[in-house]
């Protein structure tokens, strides 16, 4: 009786791999996600192993993993590949028992499939960030209730724009669960958000970044013999294999399927060798294994993997069929036989796909364009009768099979969804490809470019080459010769407000101009753009201009019948007014109301009232500053404005500082900063406080890096576009350390623009600083001008901040020409104007300029007791660099003073204290935070704030560049004989 075949009698009949060659990699991916929270990075190149590693740690590990997986595609539904994770885990189950809050009803776009279970929607959100944070907060609450202990996400470097914010939102809520991510980090774009996840992690994670490397000759030898039967590989065989492909895992698996389908490779004396050294040769690549197996299938299994090839993701058998144009006998034969070929395998949910996307972009590749098409019309008409609708997979199928009327109805679906979803990007993305490839006629381009325009304007992530792009496209269909003028008017106008935010004033200046004298249709947007013309942007504009544009803004809003436009242009124009240093605007800010019902007015006037905070805390109005955001916030709260709320916070932290609130200050801005999305919406004022925090705290390296990041990083659209206070601390901080040319350099341009703009009233900060600046390059008669120039271009504008600034530069003239005792009258006079406002830290700095005075009048008791308050002022603030100065001042007078400090411990600056020291020399010896902290006697906790302090003092952020520059900087003891 003939004995059943063993694998390897068959050609054709191969095993899959055995999982070889990774313990070591296991046990350290298992131990990190054992600790969470914690972000593990599992990278390598193309076939390495890194998925066959993720999958064999869900189905050996804990439970409790959601897996992803990005495909890889250009774009994909909002959040896609965490929403289909989602889906699949509760296939069948939906949503019943989760008890999940009002909330997660935003999800209803993602998942409209559950519309009988999910709660009932919310109402939409007119602020596009605050809509995509509402989802954001949803999913992850949905993904708490499923009990996710664990989210994988495959292939991140495919990851789509939103996938990735809202991995960093994950980060930010430090949630009780970790993160495993794979990618290929040379397919890694340079401005991808991925690297943020790698770089920022806030205090609280651990990170591990793992590197799948080749296999070796050993393990080498292992896999082959799994797959052909468990018995030995001869040595010779397993170095010629592992030569020829690197130790690539998948490389190893295709080259011994072709082989043993050549019958290349047998059995001799229980051993797999092959038949000659001279006559095998291995194909170099991938590529040319699988078309040379693929070809030795039957032709109704090939049709089947071209199929699989064009659908590109796991797939039904029912679907494949269908595509592949096989009656269902004919589909489960021909799938049997390319699942035992190895090229397919089926997933954990009964699909099929290609074992990795480089076997299936092979047999696309080699498929010709005709055929390519017509599966690809095949692949999109059995799509279309799927519910939901796969609108974006169908947008890429019918634009494949060159069929443009579908390709732009799904593609306009899938734009007009992602920007519900608040995933402008990828609404970008599309509609950018829709423009610039489809042969689509003028009447159909306009409002698709019209779309682009807001989706593109609606993004607030850095200007790339994305927003390039939808420029370069609105520009080109305003170059259509059939263009009506009121069409060129609807893409003008938002194509101005893209321009503005790329920083190209003048022509974003000329697109809105142009497009107002069209807009007479839609006086809402009319008066928008006039508004935006209002505002003191950077280029060779006076006030004036702007003035003239916001008078007409004011004319046709008089008009406007809908309460909520016209709230929000009120509001508009007397943030314009004001920031031009107009005291008008105060008398428009009269005129909103103190509080609406609804839900659109209610945000417009918390949206107003934040924005005259910001600028009522740069005329030095506290107060009212306070008041404003005070209220702004209670609206925020009550109408769910997330975005607006962390831009209060912001303001709030900027008015702090100002007004010497600065306890637990440093905590809420780290907390502020921590949050990734808060510099992409324009909250850069943390980032200055934190700067200005570290120039007073005695880190001056830190607080430059912030400066000059500032400066580089200011969005140019804001409300103030002027960037005087980073540009004011910098120089403060070059003056210092006696850089007079770079402390000028600094102050140069912003200075030019508030002179040319009359804007006199931002000048509190700059003016004085460029003041000291012109001094001591000995430019006194440009000195002078300044000041007479100040003091003009003021009025009678009533800036508390202002005058308190003008008084400081006049006594500074007065000291610079000699009159000691005149400049101490009007150093006295400035520091009760800073003292009344209140900003005691500025009222301390100029009573030591007066004591200082005192003393070269020859009052040496009234400066040294002067001084003496100054410094007690100074320390209880904790400004410990001022401080320390003036108690070198007050030593060489031959008066004693405490070094004590109000916040206790004393500070390092930029060196490292002596417990970050012990804690440094234990990461270089390769222990954990974990591990030092027993040796320690700490917290894990306070050893993970203590590494994170360690390595921001260095200018590092990973363990190894610490070791690094811990030994470059001699800070480890030498090694002894």
């Amino acid at each position: 009786m003939p004995h059943p075949p063993r694998i390897g009698d068959r050609p054709d009949d191969v095993a899959a791999p055995a999982f070889v060659g990774r313990e070591r990699e296991t046990a350290v991916l298992a131990g990190a996600l054992a600790q969470p929270p914690a972000v593990v990075l599992l990278e390598g190149e193309a076939g390495i192993g890194k998925s066959r590693l993720v999958h064999e740690y869900v189905a050996t590990g804990p439970p409790g993993a959601l897996v992803a997986t990005c495909p890889p595609f250009q774009e994909s539904l909002t959040l896609g590949p965490i929403v289909d994770a989602v889906r699949q885990s509760r296939a069948g189950a939906g949503l019943p028992g989760l008890r999940v809050s009002s909330l997660v009803g935003a999800l209803r776009p993602l998942f409209p499939e559950w519309g009988a279970v999910l709660p009932p929607a919310p109402e939409p959100l007119d602020d596009p960030q605050a809509a995509r944070h509402r989802i954001f907060s949803a999913l992850a609450e949905l993904i708490g209730r499923l009990r996710v202990r664990v989210l994988v996400v495959e292939d991140v470097h495919w990851a789509d724009r939103a996938t990735l914010e809202f991995l960093l939102f994950l980060v930010a809520r430090r949630p009780a669960l970790s993160l495993l991510l794979s990618y290929r980090p040379e397919d890694v774009a340079p401005g991808s958000l991925l690297l943020r996840l790698s770089s920022r992690l806030p205090a609280g994670w651990t990170q591990l970044r793992l590197t799948l490397p080749p296999l070796d000759v050993a393990a080498t030898a292992g896999l082959v013999s799994s797959m052909l039967g468990g018995e030995r590989v001869s040595d010779a065989f397993a170095a010629f294999l592992h030569d020829r492909t690197d130790g690539v895992p998948l490389a190893l698996e295709e080259s011994v399927r072709l082989l043993r389908q050549r019958d290349d490779v047998v059995r001799h004396d229980g051993e797999w060798i092959r038949r000659s050294l001279d006559e095998l040769a291995v194909p170099p690549t991938v590529r040319d294994s699988v078309l040379e197996r693929a070809q030795r299938l039957a032709p109704a299994a090939r049709r089947a993997a071209e199929a699989a090839a064009v659908l590109a993701e796991p797939a039904e058998e029912r679907l494949i069929a269908e595509v592949a144009g096989l009656t269902a006998a004919q589909a489960r034969d021909a799938l049997a036989e390319a699942v035992r070929s190895g090229l397919l395998a089926d997933d954990d949910r009964g699909r099929l796909a290609f074992r990795h996307v480089l076997v299936g972009r092979a047999v696309y590749d080699a498929m010709t364009g005709v055929e390519q098409r017509r599966l690809h019309q095949r692949a999109g008409a059995a799509l279309e009768r799927q519910r939901p609708q796969p609108v974006v997979q169908l947008s890429r199928h019918f634009q494949a099979a060159r069929d443009v009327r579908k390709w732009c109805a799904y593609a306009e679906q899938a734009a007009a969804h992602a920007a519900a979803s608040g995933d402008h990007t990828t609404a970008v993305t599309l509609l950018v490809r829709l423009l610039t490839t489809a042969p689509v006629r003028t009447p159909a381009a306009v409002p698709l470019a019209v779309r682009l325009a807001t989706a593109a304007s609606d993004r607030r992530e850095p200007v790339d080459d994305l927003h390039h792009e939808a420029i370069r496209t609105l520009r080109d269909v305003l170059a259509r010769d059939d263009l009506a003028p009121r069409a060129q008017a609807e893409i003008r106008n938002p194509l101005g407000r893209l321009l503005l935010q790329a920083g190209e004033f003048e022509q974003a200046h000329a697109e809105l101009a142009r497009a107002v004298p069209d807009l007479s249709h839609d006086p809402v947007e009319a008066a928008r753009a006039m508004t935006y013309l209002g505002y003191p942007l950077q280029g060779p504009w006076p006030a004036a201009v702007h003035l003239g544009w916001l008078e007409r803004a004011a004319e046709v809003a008089s008009g406007i019948g809908r309460p909520a436009d016209r709230l929000a242009l009120t509001a508009d124009r007397a943030a314009a007014l004001v920031t031009l240093g107009q005291e008008q605007g105060w008398a428009v800010a009269a005129e909103l109301p103190d509080d609406v019902t609804d839900l659109e007015g209610a945000r417009q006037l918390a949206r107003g009232l934040a924005n005259l905070a910001y600028v009522a805390t740069g005329w030095g109005r506290y107060d009212d500053a306070q008041a404003r955001l005070d209220t702004a916030t209670q609206l925020a709260g009550r109408t769910g404005y997330a975005r607006l709320n962390a831009s209060v916070q912001a303001i709030q932290a900027h008015l702090d500082w100002y007004t010497g609130r600065w306890d637990g200050l440093s905590g809420r801005v780290a907390a502020l900063i921590a949050d990734g999305g808060l510099a992409a919406m324009g909250g850069l004022e943390p980032f200055l406080v934190d700067g200005l925090l570290h120039a007073a705290g005695g880190s001056p390296r830190r607080a430059e890096q912030r400066f000059r990041g500032l400066l580089a990083d200011a969005p140019a659209d804001s409300i103030a576009v002027l960037p005087v206070s980073p540009a004011a601390a910098l120089a403060a901080l070059l003056l210092a350390a006696g850089d007079v040319d770079g402390a000028a350099a600094a102050t140069d341009e912003p200075m030019r623009t508030i002179g040319a703009k009359q804007m006199w009233v931002w000048a509190s900060d700059l003016a004085r600083i460029r003041l000291d600046v012109l001094l001591a390059a000995g430019r006194a008669a440009e000195a002078a001008e300044l000041v007479a120039a100040y003091e003009q271009g003021l009025g009678d504008v009533d800036a508390p901040a202002s005058r308190a600034a003008l008084l400081t530069c006049r006594a500074e003239l007065l000291a610079a020409g000699g009159d000691a005792t005149g400049a101490a009258r009007g150093y006295a006079a400035a520091a009760a104007a800073w003292a009344a406002l209140p900003r005691p830290y500025d009222a301390a700095l100029t009573l030591e300029r007066q004591a200082r005075c005192l003393l070269r009048a020859g009052r040496a008791d009234d400066g040294a007791a002067l001084l003496s308050d100054v410094f007690h002022a100074l320390a209880g603030l904790g400004a410990r660099t001022d401080a320390a100065r003036v108690g070198t001042g007050l030593r060489e007078l031959g008066v004693q003073v405490r070094r004590t400090w109000r916040r206790g411990r004393r500070g390092y600056g930029d060196q490292l204290s002596p417990r970050e020291l012990e804690v440094v020399r234990l990461v270089v010896t390769g222990r954990t935070n974990r591990e030092i902290a027993g040796a320690l006697s700490r917290s894990p906790k306070t050893v993970a704030g203590q590494l994170n302090s360690a390595m921001r003092k260095l200018g590092v952020t990973s363990r190894t560049a610490l070791a690094v520059k811990a030994l470059e900087a001699g800070l480890l003891p030498a090694d002894k004989d």
